[in-house]
């Protein structure tokens, strides 16, 4: 009979055939880098430790930065049985037998802590299986997700959980992993200050990778230091994390979107290499640079939308990568070009009323006549040809009778909007002075 007490095993860290990685993983929470926010004094888990509660837990972060490592430091630290499942190899026949044997072990008074690897990829029904377990307390849940929990995790298993967010390693974290690392294997990486400081980008914030590659330049036995040109040759350089349809997708376009908005050309143009150099689709740049033409920029400089039109003719024209100079200049056009939303806001007040409003009749004057019997009952009578007048504006109303005149357009006093703001005053002017009178 299966020893429900007992610990799952894993890699021995002290294997010294086992990868780098393993033999590296911290054993206490001490160990953990670049998460001070969570395992520092003041952190999250540690209060949550010093406190004998650990409730419910998603771990939303990038890959490589300690997720499974603070699961088991968790049950260890808690006394809590440790079982870990990844939803990428688990079905619903697996989760029936963790869960029931987890209320075994709860019969038998202890509690089990259920690491879900990739929680994510359970599709809903799944993770409402979790639900009846966690509320009974037969199973103390810890997620990991390298995706937004709000998109991809069921509202009622959000509610019984606390999301802790850990942060992308920085420089400063990775340089520490190498000094741990060289510590273990008594000697250093045989890297220049240049080639170290390029080896640390290339994670990409990613601690594994890291250590994946320094373990593989430990192998090679080199005698001499090697510079960041020759490093680049013997390790595979490692793409940018970047799911076009996962949250990288959004949170890089809402930073170009912001920086376009906040005027700030060298950001946007960042944010833009970022997007494009990690494969996005080129013509969703476009149409994003498009909407933002108008949305944020519209008749206080009505060129920026001629622009993103043309950098989309241009692109699609010339194709990639000659093509994607076209949408630079765009990128950079909107950037520095007078910001006005007042477009924007008008259509949202407009949709608004015509919702309200419904089906009002516009007044008779300014309504068309192609027939006898129309012309016979006032359509069309007493309308002014604004071109016959002197200003070439007569002043008419041209809103419903039962309408009360509204104000959806409000120009800004930025760019082309001053000059059509000082129009509108003029024409309402003339209005009210042909009402006076």
């Amino acid at each position: 009979m299966t020893d429900l007490f007992q610990k799952e095993t894993t890699t021995d860290p002290g294997n010294p055939a086992a990868p780098l990685a393993e033999r590296l993983r911290p054993t206490q929470l001490d160990d953990i880098v670049g998460q001070d926010h969570l395992v520092g004094p003041e952190g999250s888990l540690s209060r949550m430790l010093v406190s004998g509660k650990l409730s419910s837990i998603i771990f939303w972060g990038p890959p490589g930065t300690g997720k499974t490592s603070l699961a088991r430091l968790l049950a260890e630290q808690t006394d809590l049985h440790f079982k870990s499942i990844s939803a990428v190899f688990s079905g619903v026949a697996d989760l029936k037998k963790v869960f029931a044997e987890a209320e075994q072990r709860l019969e038998l008074g202890q509690q089990t802590l259920l690491f879900v690897d990739e929680i994510h990829r359970f599709n809903r029904s799944q993770q409402d299986s979790f639900l009846p377990y966690v509320e009974k307390g037969a199973v103390t849940l810890v997620g990991a997700t390298t995706e937004n929990p709000s998109f991809e995790l069921n509202a009622a298993l959000l509610s019984r959980t606390q999301v802790l967010i850990l942060n992308r390693l920085d420089s400063a974290a990775l340089m520490q992993l190498l000094e741990k690392a060289e510590a273990l294997e008594e000697r250093e990486l045989p890297l220049t200050p240049d080639a170290r400081e390029a080896l640390v980008a290339s994670a990409d914030g990613d601690g594994r990778f890291l250590l994946n590659q320094a373990e593989t330049l430990f192998s090679m036995n080199m005698e001499a230091p090697v510079e960041p040109a020759e490093l680049a040759k013997l390790l595979h350089r490692r793409m940018a994390v970047y799911d076009k349809d996962r949250d990288g997708h959004y949170n890089l376009i809402s930073a170009l979107h912001k920086s376009l908005r906040g005027s700030d050309p060298q950001a946007a143009l960042y944010y833009l290499a970022r997007m494009l150099v990690a494969g996005e689709e080129p013509l969703y740049v476009l149409r994003r640079i498009v909407r933002f033409a108008s949305e944020d920029i519209g008749l206080a400089d009505p060129q920026a939308l001629v622009q993103a039109l043309a950098a989309k003719q241009a692109y699609e024209f010339l194709g990639s990568p000659e093509g994607e100079l076209a949408i630079v200049q765009a990128c950079l056009y909107c950037a520095t070009a007078p910001k006005s939303n007042a477009a924007y806001k008008a259509q949202k007040s407009a949709w608004k009323s015509a919702r309200k409003t419904g089906s009002l009749v516009p007044p008779q004057n300014i309504l068309n006549a192609p027939t006898s019997l129309m012309k016979d009952i006032g359509y069309g009578e007493g309308y002014s040809y604004d071109h016959e007048k002197d200003e070439g504006f007569s002043g008419d109303n041209y809103w419903p009778e039962s309408m009360q005149a509204e104000e959806f357009y409000q120009p800004v006093d930025r760019g082309l909007e001053h000059k059509i703001r000082e129009r509108l005053a003029y024409w309402d002017n003339l209005r009210n002075q042909k009402n006076d009178g």
